[in-house]
């Protein structure tokens, strides 16, 4: 539906119908809405969503609550304690307030695992909610108990819980993988091999084909994350696959769910916004798609919110509840996720990679026309004992003979594209190896021309050098100038004074000679 407001006017009697493909939309809900939270944990069992626990304002909440989709009523469970099943004491009581927990359906029984709560203990605890009789109490488990921490994720893969990563009390992130048995109870840790996941919270894992444990995003302390890592239960290897398709975002606090092959991951941020988006990854192709988005300060651009799959009248759904993005939430929103078969997958986009495809595929189908041809060959040893059977398996196998031609066309022109395209690659080759010569060649001219620079650079400097030689020279010049000029001077005195003092002289010698006469 591209960025578009969530529609909020569906009939309360006949929501279904009111639904398009990909849209998200809130539920009208009738009566008392639970209180606004995030970082809750979420179940459906039996066209109810359970709602347990979460964060409001610094607070862990223990309430439990429950959606009806048959009537769109909230309603909430008051819980009993099992406290004849345990002798210390202080483990005889209700669910605790916890955030950041995981919940599964086993049985009649909701299990709930780790979180953040006041409730010290080192290890993991694991909690058990009868649905039938609301009783609630701690299971007893043995083995290699992990520690306790909140964040982390829980996945059910056959009577196994794979539990991985999270935070602790301490703050330290984790990347292990710990797996309680439900049929003994039993913790375990796994020593995998190859690289692991960096230690993160906050993340969404799945589990695909019942083999493989997808694990997505998350956040440590100071990076948030898009990867996509990968363990093989069977060969407790990890690995992170190429994926393709559309670019995702890093992110965390969001929430996933899987219908058939596709998992569906919804919310999440990094602190700053919220990821308006949901994504559909494709297990098995391991390509990434957005059927829709919301805007950027809507609900379901939250951090920790909760996403499930609701089955009604034969349709699955996806169900989304609360979340923080500046407010907390308490709305219900619910989406019909449109087939993905008939969505045209994104993974070959280039047109090298599109004729790939083709080929293979086209490959594929003339492999399983031989099949046939050569089923057909054996049949017709045998002989046919319908001769109508005969006329439409003759039919048949003149559909595929023309469907083999057809494919056998598109494969000459994969060919034929593919032999252009190599062409083209080729000439590009070229091309880089006619730019590559050129540039060494600039590459030499430049190098000549710094050290032509640098012989000029030299040479000013010593003209700089010899400058100042040449204005000291002149500084003395202009001093011999100076004495010259003084001597000149004291030289035109001294001449004046004797030219005065013999002119006295004869005037005294001028002036005895009258006196005698």
């Amino acid at each position: 539906m591209g960025t578009e407001e969530i529609k909020k006017d569906v009939n309360a009697s006949n929501w279904q119908t009111d639904l398009a493909y990909d849209q998200w939309k809130a539920l009208p809900v009738s009566g008392p809405r639970p209180p606004a939270r995030y970082k809750h944990a979420a179940v459906v069992v039996d066209e109810k969503l359970y709602i347990i626990g979460g964060s409001r304002n610094g607070r862990h909440l223990s309430d439990v609550q429950v959606f009806d989709f048959r009537n769109l009523l909230w309603s909430n469970i008051k819980l009993k304690p099992n406290s004849d099943k345990f002798e210390d004491s202080d483990l005889q009581e209700v669910l605790p307030a916890i955030s950041a927990h995981n919940v599964v359906k086993w049985g009649n029984k909701i299990l709930l695992l780790g979180g953040n709560s006041k409730k010290l203990s080192d290890k993991i605890i694991v909690w058990f909610i009868d649905l039938e009789t609301h009783l609630c109490g701690i299971v007893e488990t043995s083995g290699k108990v992990p520690v306790a921490r909140g964040g982390q994720s829980t996945t059910l893969v056959g009577s196994r819980l794979i539990m991985f990563g999270g935070e602790d009390r301490s703050r330290r992130l984790w990347n292990d993988v710990n797996i309680l048995d439900l049929e003994t109870m039993t913790w375990d840790v796994v020593e995998a091999m190859q690289t692991p996941p960096a230690p993160r919270f906050d993340h969404t894992a799945a589990v695909h084909a019942e083999r493989y444990l997808l694990i997505f995003g998350g956040c440590s302390h100071d990076s948030f994350f898009n990867d996509l890592h990968v363990l093989d239960l069977q060969a407790m290897e990890w690995s992170q696959p190429q994926v393709q398709g559309d670019l995702v975002t890093p992110r965390a606090g969001h929430a996933g769910i899987t219908i058939d092959e596709n998992w569906y991951i919804v919310g999440g941020g990094d602190n700053k916004n919220g990821c308006p988006e949901t994504l559909v990854l494709n297990m098995s192709k391991l390509v990434w798609s957005v059927p829709t988005s919301v805007k950027h300060r809507d609900a379901l651009a939250s951090e920790g919110l909760s996403v499930c799959s609701v089955t009604i009248d034969g349709k699955k759904h996806l169900v989304a509840f609360g979340g923080y993005n500046g407010n907390y939430s308490n709305e219900v929103f619910v989406m019909m996720p449109k087939p993905r078969d008939s969505l045209q997958p994104k993974i070959f986009q280039s047109p090298a990679a599109a004729a790939a495809a083709a080929s293979v595929t086209a490959a594929y189908a003339l492999t399983k026309i031989d099949k046939l041809d050569f089923k057909t060959a054996e049949l017709n040893s045998k002989g046919a004992e319908n001769h109508h059977y005969e006329q439409d398996f003759t039919i048949d196998l003149e559909t595929l003979t023309e469907e083999k031609s057809v494919l056998e066309l598109s494969l000459s022109e994969v060919k034929t594209e593919n032999s252009r395209l190599g062409q083209e690659i080729e000439e590009v080759n070229n091309t880089h190896a006619e730019l590559s010569k050129e540039l060494h060649s600039v590459q030499g001219q430049l190098i000549a021309e710094r050290s032509r620079c640098f012989k000029l650079e030299a040479q000013i400097s010593e003209l700089q050098k010899k400058l100042e030689s040449v204005q000291s020279i002149e500084d003395e010049v202009q001093a011999l100038r100076g004495q010259k000029s003084a001597l000149e001077q004291d030289m035109e005195l001294a001449s004046s004074a004797q030219r005065q003092g013999s002119g006295g002289v004869w005037r005294w010698i001028a002036g005895g000679g009258g006196g005698d006469a």
